[in-house]
């Protein structure tokens, strides 16, 4: 049975948001288009966030009545993964978006409904990176359609369109508006005023200075065009008149249960895969870096080190640390630019009742398998080299646990900075300062007994430490330099006191430690910088 979309009334009782909003009341009927314009700074999106319920005002409340499930809320940028094709980019959000147990057929069935009402059914095999300007504008706001929302919110829809492709983006939204979906908008855009029932226009100082139709707000401040009422200019949108409207799908209850954390991990996973294939760039330097690096390796350190009739204790001590440093190295890198990159899609898929657990689990688990692979190789190779010494198969598990354990570690350590970082510039300038401390507070360059006590302090919280000392433990270390032939042995071994002396159990605790400690932190900067939109007020 097909349906129309519900609608919702939004009432605004004396809204105030310090220090920009003061005294807010205003009325939105189920099915109206409102326009909130105003200078810059004059508080537009704060008021849009705080009626869509992404801030909590000060003082004052926002009601809805009438709606059912949570509402939609476009942000003025265009928000969408740019690496897979239009299609595919929003089958994934509806698989993340609509209720748990919705069938194939149902999500391709919306999914062609909204490629179809925005016009882009021409475009749903294109990556959503060569898209124009104004079809990435409708894609963005074709993800929150997908679930019909009764009240959708957005924030500057015209923002850097041209005039024509403006006015096509307003069509459309009149179109939703006049089929049931309580439409609210920001705009710097005169012409974008056209299309809207009712406008309220918000003073420099963040009152009220009206609320009406726009005919009558011509006549309230006495002009004949709205750019006399605000003068900042951009461009305008919309879509055909002959494009399906909101009466030709049905609507459906979207305000269901949605798939668990455990599901939008697994289809988080597949997302995350499916972009690294397709950015050949990305992937060609997660899997060229670590080749290279293995090769300088190679390069840097002669076979038999490990001799254990000539060992080289000071070439061991480095390959050892190098190898540790190595995995803790590639974790970092491949953790630290994963979530600063795509901030603005989690802030809305977070928005739309993404679990901020499944996010941060699902880059572990399409990159830990990936630095699994990178440590194996690493390893496979420098054997073969000679680089390491003839060692049992279960000794080389150990190895292989000990930098499982060290990537891991590194990996969560860098999705937590790419989570509390703004931007990838700051995450690129950390990186220097989080592996300067795992280079000089170890112990293999100068070793943890001899340190000044505040190095020592510093190096419990070094990943790296309990990686390099549980390598060495692994690999015999101590009993290579007192019964080698190599005299630098014993003093060397005297300098680095119970450092390979540990059990191997406490090592990989300490490294398990600090992974839980960055990954749970990780989650929880996550879930603070970007909250759920409520879906009652």
């Amino acid at each position: 049975m097909t349906t129309e979309a519900a609608g919702a009334r939004i009432t605004v009782r004396g809204v105030s948001r310090r220090p920009i909003l003061t005294g807010i009341s205003l009325d939105v009927g189920p099915g109206g288009l409102l326009a909130i314009i105003g200078g810059s700074g004059a508080g537009k999106t704060t008021l849009l966030e705080a009626l869509a319920g992404i801030r909590r005002p000060d003082a004052g409340e926002v009601l809805r009545e009438g709606a059912f499930g949570p509402p939609g809320f476009v942000p003025q940028d265009d928000i969408v993964h740019r690496e897979l094709p239009l299609a595919r980019t929003l089958r994934y959000e509806a698989r993340l978006r609509l209720p748990a147990g919705t069938t194939r057929a149902e999500i391709d069935r919306r999914v062609e409904w909204v490629l179809a009402a925005l016009d882009l059914t021409a475009k749903s095999g294109q990556r959503v990176g060569w898209l124009s300007g104004g079809e990435r504008k409708r894609a963005s706001i074709a993800v929150e359609l997908l679930t019909r929302p009764p009240v959708l919110f957005l924030d500057e829809p015209t923002s850097g369109l041209d005039p024509a492709t403006a006015a096509e983006v307003m069509r459309l939204l009149r179109g939703l508006a006049a089929s049931g979906t309580t439409t609210v908008l920001t705009t710097h855009n005169p012409p974008d005023v056209e299309f809207c029932d009712r406008i309220a226009v918000l003073s420099p100082d963040g009152t009220l200075a009206f609320t009406g139709t726009p005919a009558e707000a011509l006549e309230h401040f006495r002009t004949p065009t709205i750019s006399g009422i605000y003068t900042t200019l951009n461009g305008a949108s919309a879509l055909r008149n002959e494009r399906p409207t909101m009466h030709d799908t049905q609507a459906g209850d979207t305000s269901g249960q949605r798939i668990g954390p455990v599901r939008q991990c697994g289809l988080l996973v597949r997302r995350t895969l499916d972009i690294l294939v397709r950015n050949r760039l990305t992937l060609a330097i997660l899997v060229g870096s670590p080749v290279m690096v293995l090769a300088m390796f190679a390069l840097l350190f002669k076979p038999g080190a490990f001799s254990p009739t000539h060992p080289n204790p000071g070439t061991t001590v480095m390959i050892l640390f190098w190898i540790a440093f190595g995995g803790f190295f590639f974790g970092l890198t491949y953790g630290l630019l994963q979530i600063c990159t795509e901030a603005a899609v989690l802030r809305r898929e977070r928005l739309a009742g993404l679990s901020a657990t499944a996010y941060v689990l699902s880059k572990v688990g399409v990159l830990l398998p990936l630095l699994v692979a990178v440590d194996a190789l690493m390893l496979a190779v420098l054997r073969v080299l000679d680089r390491l010494p003839s060692a049992s198969w279960s000794a080389y598990g150990e190895v292989m646990v000990t930098l499982t354990l060290s990537s891991a570690a590194a990996l969560t350590l860098g999705l937590l900075i790419s989570a509390a970082v703004t931007d990838p510039s700051q995450a690129t300038l950390a990186l220097p300062m989080l592996c300067f401390p795992q280079v000089l507070f170890v112990g293999a360059i100068l070793p943890v007994p001899v340190m000044a006590s505040g190095g020592r302090w510093i190096s419990y919280a070094m990943s790296n430490r309990w990686a390099f000392e549980a390598l060495g433990h692994s690999l015999g270390i101590r009993a290579l330099w007192s019964s080698g032939a190599s005299p630098l042995g014993p003093p060397l071994l005297a300098s680095y006191g119970t450092t390979f002396d540990h059990a191997l159990w406490l090592d990989w605790l300490i490294l398990a430690t600090l992974t839980l400690t960055s990954l749970t932190s990780a989650i929880a900067v996550v879930a603070h910088r970007n909250p759920h939109l409520p879906t009652t007020p």
